[in-house]
């Protein structure tokens, strides 16, 4: 039995505590044999998140238990074993929103985003509806064939489980949205995460809109959900505000909506989540987290205020978003949910190749940089990839600054166009445009019209080949383009590596994306444990303080 000079004499871990109030209202009761005070038995107690935590002082020194109870203060003593701190469990259910919970029947909110050319992948999505997780097809680059095909196979295998498909803004190809809208309703895609938009479009009201009608109580029923990803305050007010009327009227013109549906869009917001998206992949503005998401938070509210929605928009974030640490920052700033992205990429679901998940495995947060983007190439937009191991961010900025530069191919000097041959494109560009030409004379015939008698236009088409094709051979695992690969990743895949690094997690053929969900979220947990005893006076090493992932998940 442990008694109190064996306490005092055996034990040194380093815990201390400071209390700002001595007013002792409880005590613990409980033997004395199930405290803690050997390090590697309290951390243990600590990770015990969906346990009650106390913290005891026994002869002088402090241990931890999630056993005993609570009982008030007799006449102010405190017996062999004082009580410092309590804390109760704490399950995952309870971080974000709860409601998010409830309107995607997940559960816990976290949830994978979009990576496109199916990059996050029918397997990725399967995988985590399964588990009632929460994640969204990449059909962003995709043909209308393949991704009714991924339509089919997530719904085969998840008829009462949570998924989401993407439906990515097209300003250059408003025809490619309007195809996947189309796809969508016809087989009742009921929730889609819109990203990359600039404003609003009819493809995206037209999905919205259509899935309204009243209820047996005579409420709107919301039967298309909307996440949309955003950085933008001037985007988000588009999407937390009820549909425009000018694009509402011209829907019902063309028969796709009713008037009953266009009056009940007026009382409805476009979206019924949106993500803030800081510093992440792809399409991004490199904002900070901690500046961003307040700032959207408000901007919420300010709308809410003004249109009073019976079920008021859930703000989640994402962008940087790799490591329970990150993933409590967002929660602890009033997320609603936690979005990752980049990390999923260098799983085993994924869909990107071998060699491209082995690049992802060793980046470093430094490792990023800005390209130009292949779907808003003209317009100067820029996404964010890997840099290390690959020399496409150079090449394809090469391209841009061309672009700008000249107003056609045959002005670009003889010598540059030896060099674009040779070392980017490993064809004559005769052969690339004649390439691009046949694919559109199929696609889309009346841009190959406008490229013929544009000589900008043609130069455009022919770079964006380039840019178009890396993303492919990165999925595909091109042989012999692997220097050519454009990989789309943030600063999160390096915080992510750096917090594996030496655990079971640092090789890509152990990452799965359901293992990495619980061990972010248990983290998540955990840290919110630690950080609510500290404030409450317990003084502990950082020993204590840290969550590694140990064991897979998959494997308890």
């Amino acid at each position: 039995m442990t008694t109190v000079e064996t306490v005092r004499n055996q034990h040194n871990n380093g815990l201390s505590f400071f209390s700002w109030s001595q007013n002792q209202k409880q005590i613990w009761k409980g033997s004395l044999d199930c405290i803690s005070f050997e390090q590697n038995a309290i951390k243990d107690k600590l990770l015990a998140s969906d346990k009650p935590c106390y913290i005891i002082r026994v002869g002088g020194k402090i241990g931890v238990t999630n056993d005993g109870y609570l009982a008030p203060a007799d006449n102010g003593s405190i017996g062999q074993a004082e009580l410092l701190i309590s804390v109760p469990p704490i399950h995952l259910q309870q971080f974000g929103d709860p409601n998010f919970l409830t309107a995607y029947g997940v559960k816990y909110a976290y949830v994978t985003g979009a990576m496109a050319g199916g990059i996050a992948s029918e397997e990725m999505v399967i995988a985590l509806g399964k588990e009632k997780i929460l994640s969204s097809f990449g059909a962003g680059g995709l043909t209308p064939d393949r991704l009714e095909a991924a339509i089919n196979r997530i719904q085969q295998a998840l008829p009462d489980k949570p998924y989401a498909f993407n439906l990515i803004h097209s300003p250059n190809e408003p025809t490619i949205e309007r195809r996947a809208v189309d796809l969508y309703l016809n087989y009742g895609v009921r929730t889609v995460e819109a990203s990359a938009f600039l404003d609003l479009t009819p493809n995206i009201v037209y999905y919205r809109v259509s899935g309204l009608s009243l209820n047996s109580a005579n409420q709107v029923e919301i039967k298309n959900k909307v996440i949309a990803k955003i950085s933008r305050r001037e985007v988000a007010t588009k999407f937390m505000q009820p549909a425009p009327a000018r694009i509402l009227k011209e829907l019902i013109q063309q028969g796709l909506i009713t008037e009953l549906q266009a009056t009940l869009a007026s009382q409805v917001p476009m979206a019924d989540d949106i993500t803030v998206e800081a510093d992440s992949g792809g399409h991004t503005d490199n904002r900070p987290l901690v500046c961003l998401l307040p700032s959207i938070i408000s901007l919420r509210d300010e709308i809410q205020a003004q249109y009073h929605y019976t079920t008021p928009i859930r703000v989640g974030v994402a962008g940087g978003i790799g490591t329970p640490e990150s993933a409590l920052a967002g929660f602890m700033m009033g997320a609603a949910y936690v979005m990752t992205g980049s990390i999923n990429q260098s799983c085993v679901e994924s869909g990107a190749s071998e060699h491209t998940k082995k690049l992802l495995a060793q980046a470093e947060m430094a490792d990023m940089i800005m390209a130009p983007a292949a779907d808003m190439f003209e317009m100067g937009v820029k996404l964010q990839v890997l840099k290390r191991g690959t020399m496409f961010p150079m090449r394809a900025q090469k391209l841009y600054e061309l672009y700008r530069s000249y107003d056609s191919i045959e002005d670009i000097p003889v010598a540059e166009r030896e060099k674009l041959e040779k070392q980017i494109f490993r064809k004559s560009l005769a052969e690339v445009w004649e390439g691009t030409a046949a694919y559109l004379s199929q696609k889309n015939p009346e841009k190959l019209g406008k490229a013929v008698n544009n000589p900008k236009l043609k130069m455009a088409l022919i770079f964006r080949w380039y840019l178009g094709l890396s993303s492919r051979w990165s999925s595909s695992g091109e042989k012999g383009r692997e220097v050519d690969y454009q990989i789309w990743c943030g600063p999160a895949m390096g915080g992510f590596n750096d917090w594996v690094r030496g655990s079971y997690l640092s090789e890509p053929n152990n990452r799965h994306v359901v293992d990495i969900a619980n061990q972010i979220m248990k983290g998540t947990a955990f840290l919110h444990r630690i950080q609510n005893l500290k404030i409450q006076g317990l003084q502990i090493p950082n020993y204590y303080g840290q969550y590694h992932p140990v064991q897979s998940t998959l494997e308890m």
